[in-house]
C-alpha cells in the first residue's frame, strides 16, 4: 500500500519560509518521479514543482520560480519543498504526488499515488 505523508504546513506572514516534506512508502521511492501540487479555495489543482528520479532534473511554475526548491533524499523516501518568500497568494493546500516513472511532470494526471495535503496560509 502506498502512502505519501505530507508535514510542515502552517501558518508564515508574507516573506516568511516553511519547508514542506513528504514522507513515501509502498512504492519504489527510488524509481519515482515525484510532485508537489496546491490547491487554493475555490480554484483549481494547480502544478507547483517536480523533480525527477535521480534529483537531478527539476521544474517548476512560472509563479514560483527563485522561491521554491524542491529536492529530495532517496536515502529518507522524502521530497521536500523549500518555499522562501512566501507571499498571501501562495496560500493553498500543497499536494505531494508520485509516479512510477523517472521523468517528471506538471500535469496532475499524470501522478499516480497522492498525499492528503498540509494546509500553507500565508498572511499579509
Amino acid at each position: 500500500q502506498v502512502q505519501l505523508v505530507e508535514s510542515g504546513g502552517g501558518l508564515v506572514q508574507a516573506g516568511g519560509s516553511l519547508r514542506l516534506s513528504c514522507a513515501a512508502s509502498g512504492l519504489t521511492f527510488s524509481s519515482s518521479a515525484m510532485g508537489w501540487f496546491r490547491q487554493a479555495p475555490g480554484k483549481e489543482r494547480e502544478f507547483v514543482a517536480a523533480i525527477s528520479w535521480s534529483g537531478i532534473n527539476t521544474y517548476y511554475a512560472d509563479s514560483v520560480k527563485g522561491r521554491f526548491t524542491i529536492s529530495r533524499d532517496n536515502a529518507k523516501n522524502t521530497v521536500y519543498l523549500q518555499m522562501n518568500s512566501l507571499k498571501p497568494e501562495d496560500t493553498a493546500v500543497y499536494y505531494c504526488a508520485a509516479r512510477p516513472y523517472r521523468s517528471g511532470s506538471q500535469v496532475a494526471y499524470e501522478y499516480k499515488y497522492w498525499g492528503q495535503g498540509t494546509q500553507v496560509t500565508v498572511s499579509s
